[in-house]
């Protein structure tokens, strides 16, 4: 375990990314390919910025990412990439979409690698979670353009099934993901849904 940790920290410092968590898009993005060039990246939880990063480069200098995050971020984007927005902002308050509205009425993928601070109690820490992914989806529902692309973190327990089964109502298409750089003896995984149905399904559900 202590290898597979090293060889990632070890590839993202090489590669002059904040964070190893950059593997954890990266795998998954070059199987279902659900970032493409000129698209529009919302991403949720963005600190320290390796995953805004990393869209900038795939989007390109046409396409467009706006990280959001509590902690302050403030890097420039790298060689080819678009331009990155950076906001200071609380994922829970509705000032986001209004402020994420301002820059853009809508995107093509929101992307978030969130995970709360956690207390050591698993109960609790599992029930912060699964309110922030439940934030991320709202706000995915909300700010995707229709056949958008959804890819979020989360973590297995007993209300992970609900979780899914909400977002298989909205995605034509819904995987779950354990990349190989997710430490082995984790409960976390990703959840992709591709293929957003659109305003007119959300409507009706609500």
């Amino acid at each position: 375990m202590r290898t597979v940790k090293d060889y990632y920290y070890k590839k993202a410092k090489k590669e002059k990314y904040p964070a190893r968590s950059v593997y954890k898009l990266e795998e998954a993005l070059n199987k279902y390919k659900f970032i493409r060039r000129g698209d529009a990246v919302l991403d949720l939880g963005c600190s320290p910025g390796s995953w805004s990063l990393y869209a900038s480069e795939v989007v390109g200098e046409k396409g467009l990412v706006v990280g959001a995050d509590l902690q302050e971020v403030n890097k420039s984007p790298r060689a080819g990439g678009s331009e990155i927005i950076w906001l200071r902002q609380d994922i829970m308050v509705p000032e986001l979409l209004v402020r994420v509205r301002e820059i853009r009425p809508a995107f093509k993928v929101l992307i978030s690698d969130l995970a709360p601070r956690t207390t050591g109690n698993r109960w609790a820490d599992h029930q912060q979670s699964m309110r922030l992914i439940y934030q991320t989806l709202a706000i995915a529902l909300e700010l995707l353009h229709s056949k958008g692309n959804y890819y979020c973190k989360a973590f297995q327990g007993e209300d992970f099934p609900d979780f899914v089964q909400k977002v298989k109502e909205q995605f034509e298409m819904v995987r779950i993901i354990k990349p190989k750089s997710s430490r082995v003896e984790s409960r976390e995984v990703f959840v992709l849904g591709m293929g957003f149905y659109g305003r007119k399904k959300y409507e009706n559900k609500k």
